[in-house]
């Protein structure tokens, strides 16, 4: 029997982080003693007194059946009062989805917005699932270019007037993957009345905003601009914030019309969060935050270490502010593949490409700053002995 794959499904490039995993298994068969700085999956654990709520809620018969809708009310309601709390935003319920981590959500987005033809901005490099979901829903991808010069925002201005009649969607991240930079607030303001104008949904991708190095310069939300419940919405992730990647629980909130669109699509393609998943979730937001200060300072120190080990042997990096990311400039005379391959190859270090997530990303690739600092130590070490 031949299998014919749909033709979307063709167009699809890898998934770059599958490929990274693929060469990292690769490397450790042929005996390599590998320090992966490449997929951002927190090495640290998801906190005891979240795995303790999770054992306790998992043990609940009522826990065990569909978790149909939009999420428990307990969730939504501490995902409002987090929201209050850290970004003076106000929240109602019906403008809060619980999601299967924000990547199911992002990803399934477009199902709900998108119709053949209409385009979806991209900031590029960035996060694969923005392409991937707009090609499952044959959309076009107008690709924005993240530039240092420009301090790695989209130059909006430069869009041009005939895919600004066609575009329905404009994904952002920030803080940023993979270039850890930050939005001010005047780029916020000036992005919501280009939505206004042109009719334009916008979707936030925050899933960084708790991972900062100074408490006088915090991420912003999205929604704390005036106006942006108008023309959006903002996606979250406990992944990243209290380390549970595996756990596969987020959310979208913001514009309660879009909210309702996403919600309606997952009512169609999936049967919710699991209940105990959510009530962990709970815990992690409405209890002590201690333990997303102690994670800030084990990457802080991370950052510092790699990011002043690599300035030393001369390779051009600024200290990012945000995010568990170092995007940084590769060797002169090499592009962003050779310079991976040959760190692998002569260093057993594993890191990110940075044209896998976009043509603007050659001559960079990204470290993960998720091995601890002794391993940074010897990443840095091991690099310091190739001879580019």
């Amino acid at each position: 029997m031949e299998i014919r794959y749909n033709e979307k499904l063709k167009n699809l490039p890898p998934y770059l982080f599958v490929e990274i995993d693929r060469k990292k298994k690769e490397a450790i068969k042929r005996g390599a003693d590998i320090i992966s700085l490449g997929v951002g999956d927190p090495d640290l654990p998801t906190p005891d007194h979240i795995i303790e709520s999770m054992q306790e809620s998992v043990t609940k018969p009522a826990n065990h059946q569909y978790p149909f809708g939009v999420g428990l009310l307990s969730y939504r309601k501490s995902i409002a009062e987090w929201y209050k709390k850290r970004f003076k935003v106000d929240l109602s319920l019906d403008e809060i989805c619980a999601l299967i981590g924000s990547k199911e959500g992002i990803g399934h987005m477009h199902l709900g917005f998108i119709n053949p033809g209409d385009v979806v901005l991209i900031p590029e490099p960035g996060y694969p699932v923005y392409t991937t979901g707009t090609i499952f829903t044959a959309g076009v991808p107008y690709f924005m270019p993240l530039l240092e010069k420009n301090g790695f925002l989209p130059d909006l201005d430069v869009i041009p007037a005939d895919i600004l009649k066609k575009a329905k969607l404009i994904f952002i991240n920030y803080p940023n993957n993979p270039t850890a930079a930050t939005a001010p607030e005047k780029f916020y303001l000036k992005l919501i009345e280009f939505a206004r104008k042109d009719n334009i949904i916008i979707a936030a991708d925050a899933a960084y905003s708790e991972i900062y190095y100074d408490e006088n310069e915090k991420p912003l939300s999205f929604l704390e601009i005036p106006g942006a419940k108008e023309v959006g919405v903002e996606f979250h992730s406990l992944s990243k914030t209290y380390n549970m990647t595996g756990w596969r629980i987020g959310w979208v909130c913001g514009n309660r019309d879009v909210v309702a669109g996403i919600a309606k699509v997952k009512d169609n393609y999936d049967s919710g969060v699991f209940q105990a998943v959510q009530e962990a979730a709970v815990t992690a937001l409405t209890s002590s935050q201690k333990c997303v200060e102690d994670a800030r300072k084990i990457y802080k120190e991370r950052r510092d270490v790699l990011v002043g080990g690599l300035q030393k042997l001369g390779w051009e990096v600024n200290l990012p502010k945000a995010s568990f990311y170092v995007w940084t400039k590769v060797p002169k005379g090499y592009t962003s593949s050779q310079t991976v391959s040959k760190l692998l190859e002569e260093a057993a270090i594993i890191c990110t490409p940075g044209n896998g997530m976009g043509k603007s990303g050659e001559g960079y690739v990204r470290f993960a700053l998720t091995v601890s600092v002794p391993r940074i130590k010897e990443a840095v070490e091991r690099i310091g002995k190739i001879r580019w």
